[in-house]
């Protein structure tokens, strides 16, 4: 068993309840955790028999690229994403973290975060 982790991966897109935040967008950034059985890619060194992180960065940007009024909405799209992509991933951890959220006053970020196992 092992663990791929995609830290801090850095979008623009155009996530929120408020027509500004469609129009204008901001930054948001996306922790990916997920467990898969690693034991024959750490015997064979091959690609083919772990997950491709290219893959799974590029499952995620496709989805946030997409808008939504929710993060919980684009959490849910990137998770079905990756299960259907990556059919032998066995939990995904997802947080998803939108900066400066416009809520009257000073804040670094909201978050929505989620896990999926099989």
């Amino acid at each position: 068993m092992g663990t791929i982790l995609l830290e801090g991966m850095e979008f623009f897109a155009f996530h929120g309840c408020f027509k500004e935040e469609q129009i204008i967008g901001t930054k948001f950034i996306v922790d990916l955790v997920v467990d898969i059985d690693t034991v024959v890619a750490e015997r064979s060194d091959s690609l083919h028999d772990t997950a491709d992180y290219v893959g799974l960065y590029r499952c995620v940007k496709r989805e946030m690229e997409q808008k939504s009024h929710l993060l919980e909405h684009v959490a849910a799209r990137i998770v079905e994403a990756i299960r259907r992509d990556f059919p032998a991933i066995l939990a995904i951890d997802l947080k998803i973290a939108k900066l400066n959220p416009p809520m009257g006053g000073k804040m670094q970020q909201v978050s929505f975060k989620t896990l999926w196992k099989k």
